[in-house]
């Protein structure tokens, strides 16, 4: 419970950190893991050992001194950081979820084993190949190599800045020949599609099920779940059109049939990974999930009614979204026009503050567009969202008045408010966000701007800048979230068994004969009584393997 209350508060999860950053008097001793493994790890039996398995008290009576005091110190912090955050307590609301998370965490996925096996002895044997190929090819003593890779490639007139992904395909284009070959070959090699399939092979039960894959408030600036052991969160999407024939190929071991059948071994391994989770004999996998469920929040939040007109009826965004933007009849924009492809990626990149660099990472230019067409779009979007873009605005100085003036600040249907050194955000359904000792300070375009102490990117404590539209990106999947996790309420009562979830998406192992994907994604719908006017909606499908249609 430490864990989750720290987290909620978006500090650090583990004892040391949380110590540490609440400056408590006493931390947690850093000589623990050692002694751990020293009293508590079977040990190798040598002759200087005298062929022990396990190291007792009496044979480092000093350590185990340390080892004691070390144990002691850890109660003493736990009561500490208890103390500190005795006035935040977990809400019952969240508790309510944390008792289902356990459930479906306990509960587990089943796996299907046989798949697994044959998957990895695909790709070693496909490895193999193609690293032959590859040795026969350029004689080189190790084709793995960049720096072999790139000599080779020089000695045949190429200028090489980079062999990533992007590079390497690029440059496939300009190629051909034996140079042509050696690229595609290197990603090949460079592609691994079995370190998922490894993670279940290692973490199966002897149930056949995976367990404990998903983190309750796993992310701390949104409150959202995070992924463990086999991390589901990022799961490779599949496009294969025969996805059921891909997957008895594998399963049974014809690997040449595979290597006939598709253009890359590596890829339809990777796009298998999905379907090595199965549901238990008697049962098929519901799968529902929100449709569009940040774009809908974002509207709702911010009063864009248009937007909200849409998601009501038709549910059309990126055609409404060209419409608006464009002026021109939605009737007009047909799936594969350009204009429909310019609302797509401006949807996809704009709608949290983002302009020419996010609709670039969003490869707005690899689908077409012209670099002087980008500035424009932006400008574009913003102007037909007003309410949007003013809610960016009005949050931020929202944030910034509750830090300044230590007082309760509102924007549209969001709170702020400091107390005790942190900036809390209210959202819709009462549960606040947590941002801890924030103050103002100079920001990187050399501005005021509001920062706080928080885990960065690179897993460390530090200072990090925010600004408006960043808070209300976190804003809005924190409802995103909330509108979720009360759906799973909602579908696990129902009678649908839930064993994994993802995103915005519910997967539950369900008996034959028993419920409905309409009836499940009605159940997951409804509108929770915080969310008045906000339409919700949710698609799904059912599978005998998990999928993504």
């Amino acid at each position: 419970m430490r864990g989750l209350q720290a987290a909620m508060l978006a500090l650090p999860r583990s004892l040391e950190d949380v110590g540490a950053v609440l400056g408590l008097d006493k931390q947690k001793m850093k000589e623990g893991k050692e002694l751990i493994r020293y009293f508590c790890v079977p040990c190798k039996p040598t002759k200087a050992n005298g062929g022990r398995t396990r190291n007792l008290p009496h044979h480092a009576p000093e350590k185990w001194e340390l080892f004691k005091t070390y144990c002691k110190r850890d109660v003493d912090v736990e009561k500490a950081i208890r103390q500190k955050l005795r006035h935040f307590p977990i809400p019952e609301s969240e508790m309510e979820m944390y008792r289902l998370d356990q459930e479906i965490n306990d509960r587990g996925v089943l796996v299907d084993l046989a798949l697994v096996h044959q998957a990895i002895s695909c790709e070693s044997l496909h490895k193999e190949i193609v690293t032959k190929r590859a040795y026969e090819l350029t004689g080189l003593e190790n084709p793995n190599s960049v720096a072999q890779i790139k000599a080779w490639l020089t000695g045949r007139g190429m200028e090489i800045d980079s062999l990533s992904k992007k590079a390497v395909a690029d440059m496939i284009q300009e190629t051909d020949g034996e140079v042509e070959e050696l690229l595609k070959l290197r990603l090949l090699m460079a592609k691994t599609s079995v370190k998922k399939y490894e993670a279940m092979e290692r973490s199966v039960c002897s149930d056949g099920r995976v367990h404990g894959m998903l983190m309750f408030y796993g992310a701390n600036r949104s409150g959202r779940w995070s992924g463990k052991i086999v991390q589901i969160q990022n799961l490779p999407q599949n496009h294969i059109t025969d996805l059921e024939l891909a997957r008895n190929l594998v399963k049974q071991g014809r690997f040449e049939d595979v290597e006939l059948f598709y253009d890359s071994t590596p890829n339809v391994l990777s796009e298998l990974i999905r379907t090595a989770f199965i549901p238990k004999e008697g049962c098929r996998f519901l799968v529902a999930d929100f449709s569009a469920i940040e774009a809908r929040v974002l509207a709702w939040l911010s009063g864009e009614q248009w937007r909200l007109d849409v998601f009501a009826s038709h549910g059309k965004i990126y055609e409404a979204s060209a419409s608006a933007m464009f002026h021109v009849p939605i009737g007009e924009i047909t799936k594969g026009s350009p204009l429909r492809q310019k609302g797509k990626i401006s949807e996809l990149a704009l709608g949290y503050g983002g302009s020419v660099g996010a609709l670039t990472s969003m490869g707005a230019l690899d689908m077409g567009l012209a670099e002087e067409e980008l500035s424009p779009l932006v400008s574009t979007w913003r102007n037909a969202n007003p309410h949007i873009t003013q809610f960016w605005w009005d949050v931020d100085a929202a944030a910034v008045r509750a830090v300044l003036e230590k007082r309760r600040t509102k924007a549209g249907r969001i709170i702020f408010e400091y107390k005790s050194g942190i900036l809390f955000v209210m959202l819709p359904s009462g549960r606040k966000l947590a941002y801890v000792k924030p103050r103002m300070a100079v920001n990187k375009f050399g501005r005021d701007g509001l920062t706080y102490e928080g885990i960065s990117e690179n897993k460390k404590w530090s200072r990090i800048e925010t600004y408006g539209p960043k808070l209300v990106e976190n804003i809005v999947q924190g409802t995103a979230r909330d509108l979720l996790a009360e759906a799973m309420l909602r579908v696990e009562k129902a009678g649908y068994r839930i064993v994994m979830h993802c995103h915005d998406e519910i997967i539950a192992e369900v008996p034959e004969g028993f419920g409905s994907v309409e009836d499940m994604c009605e159940v997951m719908a409804v509108q929770p009584e915080w969310a008045n006017g906000l339409p919700l909606r949710a698609d799904g499908y059912e599978c005998a393997f998990y999928q993504k249609q």
